[in-house]
């Protein structure tokens, strides 16, 4: 049986009464004879674009207009052949292109978002981020971050012209749409597309990263050969580091089916797990990234040529494995995507005003000190992001050295007391945080770096404490770990 036409591709191709209701399938093209003329050319030409992204009509393709601005569209989608998410950090970010613009990012949350359950133990302590932990820990709490994703999600986040959605650290997924037109002679005859979804997660505290790969969408109309339209799964892992890291493979992944074989399933899904075991990374955290590939490929029937995308890849995922006992004790994997953090400045937030402080070093940098005419604080941008600073203590405790000398110098040594209200007690808050590499003392440790690129505000103790224990969660339940090979942006809503 040939697939049923979607509701949404019967409204494209309403009023066509040239196609038959039922689609009728071309014999194999054969060699002519002295009495049959000229052979028939048989051509498929075939579009990939982004999962939510519309082809044409037979109506539409009888244009040669029409056709010319779908090609420049399918052009355009390629975003210069980028495959790499915007977010990607680490060595997978140097693979391939990156998209210009971040995917909509879920990885950050708010003292507003927080469960009831305690942040985790296992971490780094808040001490390192806050005067008073305890004080903190009793006022905020970070949740922990989303682990799963449906095919509805993937596909509703993807909309009409993404490629990649990142919804967390643990949850990513990616998309694409591909479209065939058939022609006789080039002349279209017909038109069938499908749609490929692959979704990468990683449960809390694993090893393992599980894909699941959905064919969907299934659409066919007109003249064709579908039923031998051959589509193949390909998945791989063409790059990690380092090279000799040995990883596992599981899962169902299946061989290559027919256009019509895989729309009977509805849908088609399969799965493949890849885990790495520890001991076999760099650095004393143990690391080991890759670059985890989706991609399809078309086999056109006998007798048909095909020309255009003959499948293609999807943006890959950037897997990582670690051993960083600061964050937990057995390790984990998380995907190499630059997180966001999120504080809330809403009336009532816990953060309130650290939150505000971060606003103004962002968007009013001459009303923070120290003073710098030139102050471009990082931490705002996924190409310029924040680094967490964990192995080095020292370099940690300069950070907050250096920006308590400028509460000092602003407001006084006594500045734990608010001459304005006396009851309530002051801390030093500084950003980018002393945790980070972009801390107050980063030009006494990298000379090229510009001086005074930070600010230090003298903030309510229950702010200031909130806004570290979240701090604290997000850097553990993240998995963010030491060094350029990570990063992080802190956005204020």
């Amino acid at each position: 049986m040939r697939p049923r036409i979607s509701a949404r591709s019967q409204r494209r191709l309403r009023g066509l009464a040239l196609v038959a209701t039922t689609a009728v399938l071309l014999p194999l093209a054969s060699p002519a004879s002295a009495t049959d003329g000229p052979a028939e050319e048989l051509t498929i030409e075939s579009f990939m674009l982004p999962a939510g992204a519309s082809g044409l009509s037979l109506e539409e393709l009888q244009s040669e207009d029409a056709v010319r601005k779908f090609r420049a569209q399918a052009q355009a989608s390629s975003e210069g052949d980028a495959t790499a998410v915007a977010e990607t950090v680490g060595p997978a970010a140097s693979y391939d292109p990156s998209a210009e613009n971040p995917s909509e990012a879920g990885t950050g949350a708010t003292a507003e978002d927080a469960p009831t359950s305690d942040p985790s133990t296992e971490g780094e302590a808040a001490e390192d981020v806050s005067e008073d932990p305890e004080l903190a820990a009793a006022s905020a709490k970070y949740p922990e971050p989303p682990h799963s994703m449906s095919l509805d999600e993937c596909r509703n986040a993807l909309g009409a012209n993404k490629k990649f959605f990142v919804k967390s650290r643990f949850a990513v997924c990616s998309g694409a749409s591909f479209h065939q037109t058939w022609k006789r002679n080039e002349k279209p005859i017909g038109e069938s597309e499908f749609r490929v979804f692959a979704i990468g997660t990683i449960a809390k505290g694993s090893r393992e990263m599980h894909t699941q790969v959905y064919f969907a969408n299934f659409a066919a109309t007109g003249a064709m050969a579908t039923h031998k339209l051959m589509i193949s799964p390909i998945l791989t892992m063409p790059k990690k580091w380092p090279a000799s890291a040995k990883a596992s493979q599981g899962g169902n992944v299946p061989g290559a089916q027919s256009f019509e074989a895989l729309a009977r399933q509805k849908p088609a899904t399969f799965a493949h797990t890849i885990t790495v075991a520890s001991g076999q990374g760099s650095t004393r955290d143990d690391l080991v990234f890759a670059v985890y590939e989706p991609a399809v490929k078309i086999m056109p029937p006998p007798g048909w040529g095909m020309k255009g995308d003959q499948g293609g890849k999807l943006f890959f995922f950037a897997p990582r494995w670690d051993t960083a006992k600061y964050v937990t004790k057995k390790g984990g994997a998380v995907f190499s995507n630059v997180g966001t953090l999120r504080y809330s400045s809403k009336a009532g937030a816990p953060e309130k005003a650290v939150a505000e402080h971060i606003r103004d070093a962002y968007n009013n940098p001459g009303v923070t000190v120290p003073k710098n005419p030139q102050k471009s604080i990082p931490g705002r941008d996924v190409k310029n992001p924040l680094h967490r600073l964990f192995h080095d203590r020292t370099r940690r405790e300069a950070n907050r050295d250096e920006a308590i000398k400028v509460c000092k110098q602003v407001w006084g040594n006594n500045y734990p007391t608010d001459p304005q209200n006396p009851n309530v007690k002051r801390e030093c808050d500084e950003f980018p945080f002393a945790t980070t590499y972009e801390g107050s003392a980063q030009k006494r440790y990298e000379k090229s770096k510009p001086a005074n690129n930070f600010s230090a505000r003298a903030l309510p103790r229950p702010d200031n404490g909130a806004g570290g224990t979240l701090l604290a969660g997000f850097l553990t339940k993240n998995r963010m770990i030491d060094g350029d090979n990570d990063g992080f942006i802190v956005e204020i809503q």
